[in-house]
């Protein structure tokens, strides 16, 4: 029997930003996705935005799989206008039906038929601003898109996508760099910037318009909502994107040490691909290789599986809430970081006490 998934208890409310990391992989792992469709994909990933009113604020396309740091801010309890209605039916459907139903609204507006009207918003409104309803459409549009161009059938997802609850300031923009370094950690690329299919990717190669103004304004509120900061890509240039670019460079150096081959001479070798450190120093100053950064630079099962991702405080609140999930044994709800992610320990808690596969 399924659990039902972990969803933020303030979800509904306007106090604190909803993040979720989300990630779904091809059934069987299959190396699926070329540049066709991680192109299709993200062009599915932000119609899905325009239309649910939420917001990718990272994310990366890999091959046979995606992460996305997702935003899910509540609807409003006044619901949403007819004109906003319209602008995001327009996202998803074609113009033809978006004119029918904006005649059917005007019809009934004119009627003063208000029961009309709240039947149909609530047609489409109740798959908006919402984690599960997201993800279902990005998830179905693309299966269907693939299975037609590929002349297949069936189920392309391995199972139903994974989320973590993240919480914003330091845990937000974690999980970005760690997000936008999954090109670097495959040994993809070198520099994340010149991965085409992330968030900062797009951000760089993009430019300061359309495509990569909406990625640098999503970075942006990943990195500064906490300080009540919007997604603006006004707030990119300078402070956060150089802050963002160390974070990442830090994350992308090349991990090696020293060995002594057959022959008895000392040789290099190299446990992780990346840049070297004097290629970080030319992008920002250096300041040491950060904690942090050597969490970013391995695969962190916690940011997966962990459930819930945040402080201390943060992660308790989320166990007293949904106290029910625990045996009567547990106390508390935060468990410290082990294993790949031990270098974040005390910055960082998990809900979840994980004991396998954390490195």
């Amino acid at each position: 029997m399924r659990r039902a998934r972990w969803l933020a208890e303030w979800r509904n409310s306007d106090g604190k930003p909803v993040f979720y990391h989300c990630i779904s992989r091809v059934v069987e792992r299959r190396f699926a996705f070329g540049a066709e469709e991680k192109e299709k994909f993200r062009a599915l990933m932000r119609m899905q935005e325009k239309f649910t009113g939420c917001r990718v604020v990272a994310y990366c396309l890999m091959c046979n799989h995606f992460h996305l740091l997702l935003e899910v801010p509540p609807m409003s309890a006044e619901g949403i206008s007819d004109e906003l209605l319209l602008k995001r039916l327009s996202a998803i459907y074609s113009e033809a039906f978006v004119a029918e139903i904006a005649e059917q609204l005007a019809d009934a507006r004119k009627l003063g038929q208000e029961k009309r009207i709240a039947e149909i918003h609530e047609r489409f409104t109740y798959r908006m601003h919402d984690l599960g309803e997201f993800m279902k459409g990005l998830l179905q549009r693309f299966t269907q898109w693939f299975n037609r161009t590929q002349g297949r059938t069936g189920r392309l997802w391995e199972d139903r996508f994974k989320s973590v609850i993240v919480e914003d300031g330091f845990a937000a923009k974690t999980m970005a760099a760690y997000i936008d370094l999954n090109p670097v950690r495959a040994g993809m690329v070198k520099d994340p910037a010149d991965y085409r299919w992330s968030s900062y990717g797009e951000a760089i190669g993009g430019g300061p318009k359309g495509n990569g103004k909406t990625a640098r304004a999503g970075l942006v509120r990943a990195l500064r909502a906490h300080k009540g900061v919007g997604a603006d890509a006004g707030f990119w240039k300078n402070d956060v994107a150089r802050e963002y670019r160390k974070m990442l460079m830090e994350g992308a150096l090349e991990k090696s040490e020293e060995v002594i081959d057959r022959s008895g001479k000392r040789v290099k070798r190299t446990l992780r691909k990346g840049i070297s450190r004097a290629e970080a120093e030319r992008s920002s100053k250096d300041d040491g290789d950060l904690p942090m950064a050597a969490t970013l630079r391995r695969r962190v099962r916690y940011f997966s599986d962990g459930a819930v991702i945040g402080s201390r405080l943060f992660v308790n609140e989320a166990f007293r809430a949904t106290r029910e999930r625990f045996g009567p044994k547990r106390k508390d709800g935060a468990r410290k970081l082990i294993g790949n992610a031990a270098p974040l320990s005390g910055q960082l808690w998990s809900i979840r006490d994980l004991k396998r596969g954390v490195g």
